[in-house]
C-alpha cells in the first residue's frame, strides 16, 4: 500500500509513529503538507498538484488536519475523495466532528448521551438559556476551541453572563453546556477504529483545574471500559462518519456523555498510557479497506434514474406493524431494505423473515416515487413544554397552551 499522510507538523510524536508503523509493516508512506496543493477541477477529471507537480498515485491518505486549515485541508481530502482514493477520514465527517454546534446537532437526533447545550446570540436569550440546561454552575465553550482551550467554566449567572457577553462582543460563537458535576474534573478518551473501541484511558484534572486534557496538565490512566461505554464510542464516531476517531466522554449518573468527537486524536497520551500499538491498529485498518473502500450512496445510486436512497418510519398505525419484510410486499414493489434501525441500535441487512415492529426505520433503495407514496405525511408534533420551578417557592407553574 501507498500511503499518504496529510500533516503540516511531520516531527510531532502522532505523525512519527504513523510513518514508522507504515514501514514497519512494509507500505510506502508519505507526509505531505496539507497546504502546499493545488485543485484542479475539470470536467470528469479532478486533479491533485503537490508542489507545483502533479500528484502521484496513492492506495490511501490518513488526514490530520489541523483547526487552523479545517476548510483548505477538507477542500483536500475531498479531491483525493474524488479521485477515488480511499480515505481515512472523508471531508464531510472531518467538518462536522470539528464544529461543536455542528456534531451536537447530529448526535442529538440519536439515542446517545449527551450534556444539555444550548446556542445562542440575543443577549436576552442568555439567562434563559443557562436555566433551560441546568442553571449554574455550566460550562462555556468555543464553537472550535481544542485540547482544552476556549472551555470555561462559570459558578455563578453573573460571571456567566459576562464571560458570554464577553465573548459575543469578540465575534466568538459559544455554547453554553450543562456542568456535569459527578465527573470531577475527569473524562474518558476512548480510540475507535472501524467497529472497534482498541484503547481506553481516563484523563483526570490536576488542582483546582476542571478540564481533564493532557495539555492542561491532567494525568492518565488505563480504564477497562463497560459495554455501554464501548457501545456508544463507537455509535458516536459512526454517526459522525468517522472511521477513526477519539471520543471523550464523561462518566454521569445517566451513563456515558458525550464531550467531543475528534477525527485527528492524538497519539502521545494514548499511547503513553496504554502502551499499545495505536499508531499500528490506524495503519492495519486502512489498509484493510483500502480494496473495499466505503462510497457515498448518495453521489453513485441516485445516478440512476428514478432511484435512490431514503429513509421510511414506520407508524404504529401501519399496515406493515407485525408483518416480516418478506410478507410486506416492499421487496415486490422493488424497495430493499439496507439497514433498519430499531431501538438506538442499526441492524444492517436485516433478514427477511425480520417482523417490523412500531416506529421502525427502514433505510431503503428503490423506486423514488413508489417510496414516496409509502412515507406518511409529516405530522406537526406538539411539544411538550418544559416545567419551570420557583425557586424561592415550591411551585410548579405549567404553561398553558394557547
Amino acid at each position: 500500500m501507498k500511503l499518504a499522510i496529510l500533516s503540516r507538523e511531520p516531527n510531532n510524536y502522532s505523525t512519527q509513529r504513523l510513518v514508522k508503523a507504515a514501514k514497519d509493516r512494509g507500505h510506502k508512506v508519505k507526509v505531505l503538507n496539507t497546504l502546499r496543493f493545488a485543485i484542479d477541477i475539470e470536467e470528469g477529471n479532478p486533479d491533485l498538484y503537490y508542489r507545483q507537480k502533479p500528484i502521484s498515485h496513492y492506495d490511501a491518505v490518513l488526514p490530520r488536519v489541523g483547526a487552523s486549515v479545517t476548510y483548505f485541508g477538507t477542500a483536500v481530502v475531498r479531491q483525493f475523495q474524488q479521485m477515488n482514493v480511499f480515505c481515512a477520514n472523508s471531508a464531510d465527517a472531518i467538518q462536522n466532528s470539528r464544529d461543536k454546534l455542528r456534531s451536537f446537532q447530529i448526535l442529538s437526533r440519536h439515542k446517545i448521551g449527551i450534556p444539555a447545550t444550548s446556542y445562542v446570540k440575543d443577549k436576552a436569550d442568555i439567562l434563559p438559556a443557562i436555566e433551560r440546561v441546568g442553571g449554574v454552575p455550566i460550562v462555556i465553550k468555543l464553537l472550535e476551541g481544542t485540547q482544552g482551550i476556549g472551555v470555561l467554566l462559570a459558578h455563578t449567572l453573573e460571571t456567566a453572563t459576562s464571560i458570554i457577553e464577553l465573548l459575543q462582543s469578540q465575534k466568538q460563537n459559544i455554547l453554553v453546556q450543562k456542568f456535569v458535576a459527578e465527573s470531577k474534573g475527569r473524562d474518558i478518551r476512548a480510540i475507535v477504529v472501524g467497529d472497534q473501541v482498541i484503547a481506553a484511558m481516563r484523563r483526570v484534572a490536576q488542582g483546582q483545574e476542571f478540564r481533564s486534557n493532557v495539555h492542561r496538565g491532567g494525568r492518565t490512566e488505563v480504564v477497562e471500559l463497560s459495554d455501554e461505554y464501548k457501545e456508544t464510542a463507537i455509535r458516536a464516531a459512526k454517526i459522525m462518519g468517522l472511521g477513526i476517531a477519539g471520543v471523550d466522554m464523561l462518566e454521569s449518573n445517566d451513563g456515558p456523555q458525550i464531550m467531543e468527537v475528534n477525527s485527528s486524536p492524538g497519539l502521545q497520551g494514548i499511547e503513553t498510557c496504554t502502551k499499545m500499538d495505536i499508531a499500528g491498529a490506524f495503519i492495519d485498518y486502512i489498509a484493510s479497506r483500502v480494496d473495499f473502500p466505503e462510497i457515498d450512496v448518495r453521489q453513485r445510486l441516485n445516478v440512476s434514474k428514478g432511484y435512490g436512497v431514503t429513509e421510511i418510519s414506520i407508524p404504529k398505525e401501519s399496515e406493515y406493524v407485525g408483518k416480516e419484510i418478506s410478507a410486506s410486499g416492499l421487496m415486490e414493489k422493488d424497495i430493499n431494505i439496507l439497514t433498519l434501525h430499531r431501538d438506538g441500535k442499526v441492524i444492517p441487512n436485516p433478514k427477511k423473515d425480520r417482523p417490523l415492529q412500531a416506529e421502525d426505520r427502514l433505510l431503503c433503495f428503490g423506486k423514488l416515487e413508489t417510496m414516496k407514496d409509502l412515507v406518511p405525511l409529516k405530522t406537526r408534533k406538539r411539544r411538550k413544554p418544559k416545567l419551570k420551578k420557583l425557586k424561592k417557592l415550591d411551585i410548579e407553574i405549567q404553561p398553558v397552551n394557547e
